[in-house]
């Protein structure tokens, strides 16, 4: 395999990806706070995802089905954000998370969302 293609814009490293399920599209989530949208046919960053009250390291990262929300787990609070794909704007912060969220995966129809947390918890969000 070699390289086609190359995305800067980051901070801090990167400790996430996930492909948009077009294919098209993929964001990253590194230790700067901010996760990041780009598309690879127009070879640049289309959105950012971040406000300065969430200051810690993005752990994972998922799309919902739909492609609406991205879901970010963080190193420390707010712990796990729902952001908003099109407007960049954080739409909710999951409750009762005290700890790291290390892990977030969507279920397959798209219904419900898990996260991995430090506090030794698999909690699943419908």
């Amino acid at each position: 395999a070699s390289v086609i293609g190359t995305f800067t814009g980051h901070e801090a490293d990167i400790n996430a990806v996930e492909w948009f399920a077009d294919g098209h599209a993929f964001a990253s989530g590194p230790d700067d706070s901010t996760l990041k949208l780009f598309d690879k046919r127009a070879y640049r960053q289309l959105n950012n995802y971040g406000q300065e009250k969430f200051m810690s390291g993005v752990t994972s990262l998922c799309f919902s089905k739909s492609g609406k929300y991205l879901f970010g787990g963080y190193d420390d609070s707010p712990f796990a954000v729902v952001w908003d794909t099109l407007s960049a704007t954080n739409t909710q912060v999951l409750a009762n998370l005290v700890k790291r969220v290390s892990c977030v995966g969507m279920q397959s129809s798209g219904y419900a969302l898990c996260t991995g947390s430090w506090d030794y918890n698999l909690r699943i969000w419908a």
